[in-house]
């Protein structure tokens, strides 16, 4: 695992005993070490992603649209620090999954017709993972790929308020 502000090879999330306040992701998150890990700076950071070297990237979102374009790092009437490396991940990993729960605090959908918010870039996501069920995107259609729990496919539709496709 890569994270954008220099580190190759995190490992899993640290106990209590283990913690190192100078070891974080790009999220602030304290994270371990696998052995033989590396640091870098985030120059070298973004050249890797840049350059097409990172296989797969997990990001959030604030929205997803019916193609797999993804909104995530602009908020309307909230202050912008930057995008971060949202942007570069997108256009740069190799595959993109994204994991978010699929609908805000306020309830409504993350999954959408069209994106409301700032596109985080032009390329689509390959997969979209929630605790709801897993979905990806071809040619304007959104397949339902794995439900999870008891809901049924015309719950999760209904639910949504989308046409969704069973594979």
């Amino acid at each position: 695992m890569q994270s954008e502000n220099g580190l190759l090879g995190i490992g899993p999330p640290p106990n209590e005993d283990e913690l190192d306040i100078d070891l974080i992701d790009a999220g602030k998150n304290p994270v371990s070490i696998m052995p033989d890990a590396s640091y870098f700076d985030s120059a070298f950071s973004f050249g890797m992603i840049r350059g097409h070297h990172i296989d797969v990237a997990v990001l959030g979102t604030l929205e997803v649209d019916r193609f797999g374009e993804i909104a995530n790092w602009s908020v309307p009437n909230q202050p912008i620090l930057g995008v971060g490396g949202a942007m570069d991940l997108v256009a740069g990993a190799k595959r993109v999954i994204v994991a978010s729960t699929l609908f805000t605090k306020d309830g409504s959908p993350k999954l959408v017709e069209s994106l409301t918010l700032d596109s985080s870039g032009e390329r689509r996501v390959n997969q979209f993972v929630t605790e709801y069920a897993s979905f990806t995107f071809k040619d304007g259609k959104i397949f339902a790929d794995d439900i999870y729990g008891d809901m049924t496919f015309e719950e999760l539709e209904d639910k949504i308020g989308l046409p969704l496709t069973q594979k």
